[in-house]
């Protein structure tokens, strides 16, 4: 069997660790993480609070050693206090960008779906093309550039739904879940330690990233598995369980996300079995269940339930 290059797989599996300092027993979770960076992706984070959210995105944001910044949303947040502004300048006697907290290379976004609509959709263009408009000029991102959000399921007061649209920009989608009895007193253990994302070491930096991420890219695809891929997609447009199925951009994302695995597995190809585990997190929160259309839950969890089904009844090529 290939194997993808040694460097590039120990420093993929450093991410992980380096996380797993202070994020406890989520290994998979961390790990999907960490792919869904690798293929140039967003992350979403849904649960309850006190779950690790946060702690798992500023861990992340440390471990990348890249420059971030946190925006805590909330229902007055403008467009404006998320991507910048113009500025009038008195020296110079005009107007001067300046820049916002998207203009880091991680970005945290903490209860995204408590901003409207309006600012929402200010997130649509940084996180799809790396840049953002303001004033009819064009501003490009920091490369490499990544948003991880966090969503509360249950408490609605006060929130807006994500939009389709704004859904399909995450790579990924996942909840952490309760910590068994142990880890929570782990966890405890370590809190009072005062271990916290503060001390994740920083295993990659700017370059690094981008260069595992070339990596990724090389990572090969046979046409058997691709067309696996694409069989899941189909699967979710028809199945009379979906309102909405995957996009032509999951497909795409899917297959980017199962590269990052084979990458992180020391492998140079990709297997039907990194199809199989991604699509639950990767197509899961892109497709609309028929009781979320009809106006019933907005949680992620229903659709990862929905896609797993489908991939279980799908045979995978040998």
């Amino acid at each position: 069997m290939s194997a993808a290059p040694h460097d590039a797989t120990t420093r993929a599996r450093a991410l992980v660790s380096a996380i797993e300092t202070v994020v406890l027993d989520r290994r998979e979770r961390v790990e999907l993480v960490v792919v869904a960076v690798l293929a140039g992706g967003h992350v979403l984070l849904e649960d309850l609070p006190g779950t690790g959210k946060t702690t798992l995105a500023r861990a992340l944001a440390r471990a990348l050693g890249a420059d971030w910044r946190r925006i805590q949303a909330t229902a007055d947040l403008l467009p404006a206090d998320v991507t910048g502004s113009g500025m009038w300048d008195p020296v110079r006697g005009g107007f001067v960008f300046a820049p916002g907290p998207l203009f880091a290379s991680v970005v945290l976004v903490d209860e995204l779906n408590r901003t409207p609509p309006r600012t929402q959709s200010a997130f649509l263009e940084a996180m799809d093309e790396g840049a953002v408009t303001v004033d009819g000029v064009r501003h490009a991102l920091p490369d490499p550039f990544v948003v991880v959000a966090t969503q509360n399921p249950l408490d609605q007061h006060g929130t807006y739904p994500l939009p389709e649209g704004q859904l399909d920009r995450f790579t990924v989608a996942l909840q952490l879940g309760r910590n068994s009895s142990e880890t929570e007193r782990r966890v405890l253990r370590a809190a009072l330690a005062g271990r916290t994302p503060d001390a994740v070491p920083a295993v990659v930096d700017a370059a690094g990233l981008r260069a595992l991420r070339a990596a990724v890219w090389q990572v090969h695809v046979a046409d058997p598995v691709l067309d696996y891929a694409l069989g899941v997609v189909e699967a979710t447009r028809r199945s009379p369980a979906l309102a909405l199925g995957a996009s032509t951009r999951a497909a795409v994302s899917l297959l980017r996300c199962a590269q990052a695995r084979a990458l992180l597995a020391g492998r140079a190809h990709v297997l039907p079995d990194d199809v199989k585990r991604l699509a639950p997190a990767a197509l899961g929160h892109r497709v609309v269940p028929l009781d979320r259309a009809a106006g019933g839950s907005a949680s992620i969890g229903g659709g990862a339930a929905v896609v797993a089904q489908l991939v279980a009844g799908l045979p995978a090529p040998v």
